[in-house]
């Protein structure tokens, strides 16, 4: 019971936490390539930072084995998915982008019952379409939806962040050092295009770098305690936080805001009240 307490409570933090990454990548002046290379990289020594200062590091070298798969990690969770939402968000809108990423957690739901023998209930899923339709209300404000060729890459985003998260938790590392192999594998992968794209170095970067660091950290703790189907259903409001906090700084707030975080709260403690079991 403890250990589905402190997954459960690891993933509500990293929704917060990730709610606020919006807000500081379109702030962003910078190439887009650039930015997200130099932004793992700073994640990355924040993390063997970590590592080296509690001795976990020595956990490397004793699972040398699991290095290709956290580079597999690395190449899904972080290269492919920002290339995918780089290029798709470009060809698409930002309401799509935004409402497109969050089918996370379906991919979430399958590749976990596939790969990890997770059991999926109608509850867990019933509380999920709730979420899902709750972010469609905020998102949308009652606007049409239209399909464009960037949605189809928008549609990978999500299958390679869930692709990434199950290879991480198959990993025998602990989760400062899942987190500190998936960003520095990202960063290696990346750098190459953001020479080619041109570097760029804004000091925004500290603020994504320490974002990162700290979601992925607790992230990798919570579904190491939890189904990676729970905590994704759980973090799923996550974009609902950025348009919180816009509605705090004075923006308008419509009825399509006050019923959508109405649906989101209701599916969310639906959610976390689910206990995290395996398929018999």
């Amino acid at each position: 019971m403890e250990r589905e307490f402190a997954g459960t409570l690891l993933a509500l933090i990293g929704m917060f936490i990730y709610g606020l990454e919006p807000v500081v990548i379109k702030s962003n002046p910078s190439n887009p390539m650039s930015f997200a290379a130099f932004s793992a990289l700073v994640a990355a020594l924040i993390l063997w930072g970590l590592l080296f200062w509690t001795g976990e590091w020595r956990e490397v070298l004793i699972g040398r084995n699991d290095l290709k798969r956290a580079s597999l990690m690395g190449l899904f969770g972080t290269t492919l998915a920002y290339l995918a939402y780089s290029f798709g968000a470009r060809m698409s809108t930002a309401i799509n982008a935004a409402l497109i990423t969050r089918s996370e957690v379906l991919f979430s739901f399958f590749l976990s019952w596939v790969f990890l023998g997770e059991r999926i209930t109608k509850r867990l899923l019933s509380y999920s379409t709730v979420i899902l339709l709750g972010l469609t209300m905020v998102i949308l404000h009652g606007r049409s939806f239209e399909l464009y060729l960037g949605d189809f890459l928008l549609l990978l985003v999500p299958l390679f962040w869930q692709l990434g998260h199950v290879i991480a938790k198959k990993l025998s590392y602990g989760p400062i050092t899942i987190a500190a192999l998936r960003n520095t594998f990202g960063f290696l992968l990346l750098l190459p295009l953001a020479v080619a794209t041109g570097l760029e170095l804004s000091p925004l970067v500290i603020a994504e770098g320490l974002i990162i660091a700290l979601g992925q950290l607790i992230w990798y703790k919570a579904i190491k305690l939890i189904n990676l189907s729970k905590a994704t259903a759980i973090i799923t409001p996550a974009p609902a936080v950025a348009i919180a906090m816009g509605v705090m700084m004075g923006e308008e707030f419509t009825i399509y805001h006050f019923l959508g975080f109405l649906l989101i709260a209701v599916g969310t403690l639906g959610a976390v009240r689910i206990k995290s079991e395996l398929r018999t």
